[in-house]
């Protein structure tokens, strides 16, 4: 089934700032953001084990416990076991997103991509989420910010053991829909020039904002778009650097980012729009795209979103984005007419 066929709406829920990410947030502040999206209209909640180590599942199944199950869509991840023994969260190898996760829980994370711990991983989530089925299943984080020069093996192991099982389920009905969430783009080419495995979409994460696009139009945005197949934008406002926070990709924001983002936020000014909405739009103007997930840890975050969704962007501003070269050339831009 097409991704767009299975999301409702273009407008979802990152869950990954319900794994405590970068501070520690309040259970009742959680459970508030949740409750603010699903009052929003907002049906697509997707979530990870990896998120605080089962802490947003955890939250996200205590929020969603009475909603009809049949009027929201939920996905999560595979490729990452949650134990019960605790480890030391400081000593966690967790590539370039060592410090992100580090006021989630201490349970231990062991890295796993086989068809027994596939299984295993769904069987786990469907308990935190308090559901009896998951709709959209990734693969998560089969790339190169995790696992270095290892990557292609730990890609090896998913497609002898996560790729097959989750097809499987697909077939069988059980789930919806799979493929990979990351936050590269060659896993993704790689998966879609295999002859075996037939994904149904995509998360991908930080390669299609305004900020960072030019490697995903290349490929990956042309393949997935012929197959008739769909990517989920997470991250759409590059970790908070669009929108004036201190990070890129997880980490502080370079001087060359902090200089595009002020030529952009010049522009949005002028033409007197938010930068979320410019950024919101920006990837949902590509044919590719299914939805964006902007994580909230905040319940006005939902209504910013929302606002920004709905914003009327003169198409000055986009014409003026294009001839100031500070979006691609070959990027879909939403100018009406």
């Amino acid at each position: 089934m097409a991704l767009k066929d299975i999301l409702s709406s273009r407008l979802g829920f990152g869950a990954a700032p319900l794994g405590n990410m970068f501070r520690d947030i309040p259970e009742s502040e959680a459970q508030a953001t949740v409750n603010a999206a699903w009052n929003d209209g907002i049906r697509f909640f997707d979530n990870a084990p990896f998120y605080g180590a089962g802490l947003a599942e955890i939250r996200m199944g205590e929020a969603l416990a009475g909603r009809p199950r049949d009027e929201y869509v939920i996905a999560t991840k595979v490729g990452r076991l949650i134990l019960d023994e605790v480890e030391d969260v400081s000593a966690r190898d967790l590539g370039e997103k060592g410090e992100v996760f580090k006021h989630g829980l201490p349970n231990k994370i062991v890295n796993d991509y086989s068809a027994e711990a596939t299984l295993r991983s769904i069987e786990d989530s469907l308990k935190r989420l308090k559901t009896d089925h998951i709709d959209i299943v990734w693969v998560h984080d089969v790339a190169q910010d995790f696992y270095g020069d290892e990557w292609l093996g730990v890609f090896e192991t998913a497609r002898k053991g996560a790729f097959k099982v989750l097809d499987g389920l697909r077939d069988q009905g059980v789930i919806k829909g799979w493929g990979l969430g990351v936050n590269r783009v060659e896993p993704i080419e790689l998966l879609l020039g295999l002859e075996g495995p037939r994904p149904d979409g995509f998360l991908l994460a930080g390669r299609y904002t305004l900020l960072d696009h030019g490697k995903a139009l290349q490929r990956v945005m042309p393949m997935v778009a012929e197959r008739g197949l769909g990517i989920v934008v997470g991250g759409p406002y590059s970790s908070g650097a669009l929108v004036g926070g201190p990070n890129f990709e997880y980490v502080p924001a370079t001087p060359a980012i902090l200089d595009k983002v002020a030529k952009i936020k010049a522009l949005a000014d002028r033409h007197g729009i938010s930068m979320k909405a410019a950024g919101l739009q920006f990837a949902l103007a590509h044919p590719a795209v299914a939805a964006v997930i902007p994580g909230a840890s905040r319940p006005g975050r939902i209504t910013e979103d929302r606002a920004a969704l709905n914003e009327v962007v003169p198409a000055d501003f986009w014409r003026d984005l294009r001839a100031a070269g500070l979006v691609d050339p070959a990027a879909p831009l939403p100018i009406l007419g």
